[in-house]
């Protein structure tokens, strides 16, 4: 509690909050408790904790003192607050140092990459690539969601002045609209063909556990099940982390269907209700199929050769 109090107290002194000439009114540019201000807040997490850390073993007491321990847990949290709280007035007041435009210059290139046709299909890989060794994009997370959050709200912004949608790299595109089916990867083709074609005992039954999660876009049943470090469907997965973004970015560029403008964020809706509510036109459907049929064929022969040799194993096995 101590440590969330006093990032949020460092976090409000960086936003370079302003005051009225009796000192009585404070005000805060709001666009800076948006995407961009996601990476400032996270900074300053990081440092609260840092330094929590460093001054977690001092205590003006020893350990025999009669003083109640909520009385010298508070005195020792006074020292490393004061230090912090000290450090953002340096930074804000005396050498005038604004943490917000300094992570805008830092991060806009990366958010101008992401939207071309390279960096959007890069990042979307890379998704993959870490998820086939175990680790979920999740991690990812502190750094995407902000520009997503970003391209949305800039989308948001040129719709109401009149303007066209743009940004093609927002988490209704890439959850919600079209690009991961079930989940990462888009793994939903796949773990249909456990159930209705596999001639594995195994697969079947990974596919029933697997199937009621894949329609919600969660996918960790099947990928922890037979994807991670399993080179017969590592490969295609990747291949899905290219294939997949490069069409999802060509049919949006190309109009086939509109790019969202408005946030949502329930990714957990099943495909392709969830294409529709973002972007309500035939187009938008016919690209989503389009998606689920190109991903089939990139699963297919890689399934069919590990469903075959399972069987085999289990055929062996009795």
């Amino acid at each position: 509690m101590i440590a969330g109090l006093t990032s949020v107290a460092l976090f409000m002194m960086l936003l370079n909050p302003t005051f009225t000439s009796s000192g009585t009114v404070i005000s805060f540019q709001f666009s800076e408790f948006g995407a961009g201000g996601m990476f400032v807040a996270i900074s300053v997490a990081i440092f609260v904790s840092v330094v929590l850390e460093m001054f977690g073993r001092f205590s003006f007491f020893s350990e025999d003192s009669v003083i109640p321990d909520f009385v010298t847990a508070w005195f020792d949290s006074m020292l490393p607050i004061g230090v912090i709280i000290a450090i953002g007035w340096i930074l804000v007041d005396v050498c005038h140092f604004n943490m917000y435009h300094m992570i805008q210059a830092v991060f806009s290139p990366l958010a101008n990459g992401v939207e071309t046709i390279y960096g959007f299909t890069l990042i979307l890989f890379i998704y993959c690539f870490i998820y086939s060794m175990g680790i979920s994009g999740w991690v990812l997370a502190p750094i995407m969601q902000p520009l997503m959050l970003g391209g949305i709200a800039a989308n948001t912004a040129a719709i109401a002045a009149g303007k066209s949608a743009t940004h093609v790299f927002t988490s209704e595109v890439i959850y919600s609209g079209w690009t991961w089916i079930g989940g990462i990867g888009c793994t939903m083709p796949l773990v249909l063909m456990m159930l209705f074609l596999a001639k594995s005992q195994r697969l079947k039954a990974l596919s029933k556990a697997s199937v009621v999660p894949s329609l919600f876009n969660i996918n960790e049943p099947v990928v922890f099940g037979i994807i991670v470090w399993n080179p017969y469907l590592m490969i295609p997965l990747w291949i899905n982390g290219i294939v997949i973004p490069i069409i999802t970015w060509i049919g949006l560029k190309a109009g086939l269907a509109t790019i969202p403008k408005a946030l949502m964020q329930l990714w957990y809706i099943p495909f392709p209700v969830s294409t529709w509510l973002v972007s309500p036109s035939v187009g938008a459907i016919i690209l989503v199929v389009l998606i689920f049929i190109v991903s089939w064929v990139i699963w297919f022969p890689s399934f069919k050769v590990y469903d075959g040799q399972i069987a085999k194993e289990e055929a062996a096995n009795g």
